[in-house]
């Protein structure tokens, strides 16, 4: 997948930063020492996490230069480095692994969740969130679009789209033989100005694949047939506005005891 654009990212910065303020209310721990942030995209998330531990040391992970670029120059004191989250290992344990919407564009999570606790000091805490909304409108209506005759052929099955999660259960379930957890689910509704302003928070995310695969001759054409169908599925609400419904899903994982020899089962 082509590189991430920041600035088109960051257009929604606030609704994108509240669950990872959420997130980090919840971590149960006073002063961990070495935390790392994994897809820490433009550095808003790293941000939250240098203002609650300011002594300790935070290293910041992504896959795109260009979100590390912006990273770096908004918190030029602290250390970004560009790495797939599917093949990083910290060189020592850490402390606190924070991970705010960026496992759900990783592969199997029965082998990674695992392996993530594993890196974690006892005591240690993974914090996830991730985004659960495959089945709403927003993304239906990608896969719907992009299933047009005008599109289907040049599509085929796009590189690479976000992973659809394990349930609840089934992440709590990987986790609790070692570790205290907790799992919850939130869902947001984002009051939008109207369905460009819904499709231009998504061109900087979920839409990505899709344009991508296209290329350019046919890229606005889908966006028009996909902007088309958002308008009817977010009808205008008593003011105006687009309610874009989005639930997240969130985990905290507190690793309680040395983990057995040969590590976790996978």
């Amino acid at each position: 997948m082509s590189d991430w654009n920041p600035l088109l990212y960051s257009r929604f910065e606030t609704e994108r930063t509240r669950p990872a303020a959420e997130l980090l209310a919840r971590v149960p721990l006073a002063a961990p020492r070495r935390i790392v942030d994994l897809g820490c995209g433009p550095g808003n998330s790293t941000e939250l996490l240098a203002r609650r531990y300011p002594s300790a040391r935070i290293a910041g992970i992504d896959a795109s230069p260009a979100m590390l670029a912006a990273a770096r120059e908004r918190l030029p004191a602290l250390t970004f480095v560009e790495r797939d989250i599917a093949q990083w290992a910290p060189a020592e344990p850490v402390d606190l692994l924070f991970a705010n919407a960026s496992l759900h564009w990783v592969p199997d999570h029965a082998r990674l969740i695992p392996r993530l606790l594993e890196a974690l000091t006892p005591g240690g805490v993974l914090a996830i969130q991730m985004p659960d909304n495959l089945d709403e409108p927003s993304h239906a209506l990608m896969r719907e679009t992009a299933a047009d005759p005008r599109f289907a052929a040049r599509l085929g099955e796009p590189s690479r789209l976000p992973r659809r999660l394990l349930s609840a259960p089934q992440y709590y379930d990987l986790l609790a033989p070692h570790a205290l957890v907790e799992v919850w689910r939130t869902t947001y509704y984002h009051p939008l100005a109207g369905a460009a302003a819904i499709l231009e928070w998504l061109r900087s995310s979920g839409l990505m694949p899709y344009l991508e695969a296209l290329g350019p001759p046919l890229q606005e054409l889908y966006l028009s047939e996909y902007e088309r169908r958002i308008d009817a599925a977010y009808p205008a609400r008593s003011d105006g506005a687009r309610l874009l419904v989005f639930p997240r899903l969130f985990i905290i994982a507190a690793r309680r005891a040395p983990l057995p020899a040969g590590g976790l089962p996978r």
